[in-house]
């Protein structure tokens, strides 16, 4: 069989897709995220290695019986795990499915973009694969709209801050930000609140957990009477000119 003939029965790559779900309520999936699950044969998410994938539990009303499930299995470990090797892996049998010709609806929490593990996966395979981005509802955006204040205005300089990093990072860079939003705040949460309270801004400071689940908790953060958050977990800060304060009560 010559060359050409080879190549015109092997099949075409299928697309890799990232889709982003949004921060957890599925109703805050976008259309077009709904449509590319409900018709995905083989369906990728990340998952912990000790119970439920938070991504396919968004997804779940949305995935078909028959499809091919790829859980993306990361240790969830306090020390840094080596998580390249379970990309590489992941990355491996996505790609060999693709190259059979089938599509990957790659499900991501949040956007895919947005500290989204699905990058991972891109920077493996979008040199050899075509690959479509469906971005999501932010945690940013999802937490402000829970805390119900705006995340900045005008020309305010808004700053988005990793909670693990030390204070000495940190503090200036609140320090030249208009708004502030810190993420990943978990076991930090007691330093970042010790901070902002030497900062003078506590009474700034804005607190959501978990938002848009049935478990969300939306506050001042002067009000935590906690020493540590969940992973998902935001606090906003305002230092502009605009006169927006907290909710003037906590809910739970």
């Amino acid at each position: 069989m010559s060359d050409a003939s080879k190549s015109a029965v092997q099949p075409a790559a299928g697309t890799l897709y990232g889709v982003g779900l949004g921060p957890g309520d599925p109703e805050l999936m976008t259309l077009k995220a709904h449509r590319l699950i409900s018709n995905a044969r083989i369906i990728a998410y990340p998952a912990p290695d000790d119970g439920e994938s938070f991504a396919r539990s968004i997804a779940a009303d949305a995935i078909r019986a028959d499809a091919r499930e790829i859980p993306i299995v990361v240790p969830m470990r306090v020390e840094r795990f080596p998580a390249q090797a379970v990309y590489d892996k992941a990355a491996e049998e996505i790609g060999a499915a693709l190259a059979a010709g089938h599509d990957v609806v790659t499900l991501c929490e949040g956007d895919p973009f947005f500290y989204g593990s699905f990058m991972y996966l891109f920077e493996r395979l979008s040199p050899r694969f075509a690959c479509e981005i469906v971005p999501g509802v932010t945690s940013l955006t999802a937490c402000a709209a829970r805390l119900q204040r705006p995340l900045t205005a005008r020309n305010d300089v808004l700053t988005v801050i990793p909670g693990p990093l030390s204070d000495d990072e940190i503090r200036p860079r609140i320090e030249a930000a208009g708004a502030v939003a810190i993420m990943k705040v978990g076991r930090h949460l007691d330093r970042l609140a010790r901070l902002l309270d030497d900062m003078g801004l506590l009474a700034h400071a804005g607190y959501v957990e978990r938002a848009t689940l049935a478990s969300e908790k939306v506050m001042p953060l002067a009000d935590i009477r906690s020493d540590a958050a969940p992973y998902f977990s935001m606090i906003l800060i305002y230092k502009g000119d605009e006169a927006w304060m907290l909710p003037p009560q906590s809910s739970s």
